[in-house]
């Protein structure tokens, strides 16, 4: 932290993390570090509602210190960097979602962002090594996202202990969204990071097909959580050098009915089933992931295309089952078709179209009705065999 200035801006929530932050002020202080304000200011709420962020910008500008230092899971970093690049270019924090636009406006003015520091407490979002800020607009219920390299934290801390006294459902959440980050980019990446992408899927899947269960035994041991944090650095690794695609794009419009891992998860099956005729040797690594943990029978080896596709499909499903989470939209406490009229609505906003271009299968605003439609009728109800093909 001294690296990078006197005064620092803390954000972060105290909630299961009184004792970090009584350590980390203990540091900044034997350091000659400041706390601009005096006291750490409250991070976000859960999907960094844009009102957190305008709150957090508006102390950047406030208090005029030297860095940020985010402390918490993806909702607050997130927040502290969509208020970093806000709080420094003005304007409408609408002009920077999209690919690149922080960095366009950046060079236009001659300006600069904050440093950050990300001192992440959550395993799951991988926030506090990309370059990725998710925010939502809550009347809308919809998120955005911002995608540019000058958003990636400075520096970035991650005590995989300090995951120990998070709550239960948050973990596993967490898990399946650095699961989803894992799997998205493997099937979308192209084939010059296949092999990378690959080693990533080789090493992280089995740590989260392993270690979420063992949460619902009651094992929040170092073990247990440091499984669980290799794996979200991994698939933090892979958003890096990779993107995700379908499972995500949806999942923003799900703001109201599910948290981003959950969403995401229920998801992938049906993407899986879709994409399968052009992933087959994705497929197939995934398909032995899931076979050694016991997800998939031996048979799966055999088979190709959409019957590889639909197997793989049906052991992520399985996976879902066994930690008593849902396999199907319509099974989410509050849901009705509304959303997926507005997922398909958000599908086609510019703003969002690299995760279009993600996708393994080309995919254009023009497809959305045709294929995207059928895939999600099939997800709210949980019928593999309805996925379009």
């Amino acid at each position: 932290a001294r690296e990078l200035g006197e005064r620092a801006l803390v954000v972060g929530n105290r909630a299961h993390l009184e004792g970090v932050f009584a350590q980390m002020e203990g540091e900044l202080a034997a350091h000659g570090v400041e706390i601009a304000g005096g006291e750490p200011i409250p991070g976000a709420g859960a999907n960094t509602p844009v009102s957190d962020v305008a709150r957090i910008r508006d102390a950047v500008l406030t208090h005029a210190p030297d860095f940020v230092i985010a402390v918490g899971g993806g909702s607050t970093i997130d927040a502290v960097k969509a208020a970093a690049a806000w709080s420094a270019l003005g304007g409408e924090l609408t002009d920077y979602f999209g690919t690149n636009q922080v960095t366009k406006a950046l060079e236009r003015s001659n300006k600069r962002i904050l440093p950050l520091l990300a001192v992440q407490t959550a395993a799951g979002s991988g926030a506090h090594l990309t370059k990725y800020a998710n925010v939502t607009f809550v009347e809308a219920g919809q998120k955005k996202l911002m995608v540019d390299e000058a958003l990636v934290p400075r520096r970035a801390v991650f005590d995989y202990d300090v995951t120990m006294t998070v709550p239960l459902d948050v973990s596993l959440d967490g898990a399946l969204d650095s699961m989803s980050h894992l799997v998205e980019v493997f099937f979308g990446i192209g084939e010059g990071g296949r092999e990378r992408a690959g080693e990533l899927v080789e090493v992280g899947l089995p740590l989260i097909l392993r270690a979420a269960p063992r949460l619902l035994e009651g094992l929040s041991d170092s073990q247990t959580r440091t499984e669980l944090g290799l794996a979200a650095d991994l698939g933090a690794y892979a958003i890096m050098i990779g993107g995700t695609n379908g499972p995500h794009l949806n999942s923003f419009s799900l703001v109201d009915l599910a948290s981003h891992g959950r969403a995401c998860a229920i998801l992938g099956p049906y993407y899986a089933a879709f994409f399968a005729p052009a992933i087959g040797p994705q497929l197939r690594l995934v398909a032995r992931i899931f076979e050694e943990a016991g997800y998939l029978s031996s048979d799966a080896q055999g088979l190709t295309g959409r019957d590889l596709g639909l197997a793989v499909a049906h052991g992520m499903l399985s996976f879902l089952e066994s930690l008593g989470y849902p396999t199907s939209l319509q099974e989410l406490p509050g849901f009705d078709y509304r959303f997926v009229e507005q997922a398909l609505a958000a599908a086609a906003d510019p703003q969002l179209a690299m995760k279009l271009q993600n996708m393994p299968i080309p995919f254009t605003s023009a497809d959305i009705d045709r294929y995207m439609r059928p895939l999600l009728d099939a997800a709210v109800i949980g019928d593999l065999a309805k996925v379009p093909f």
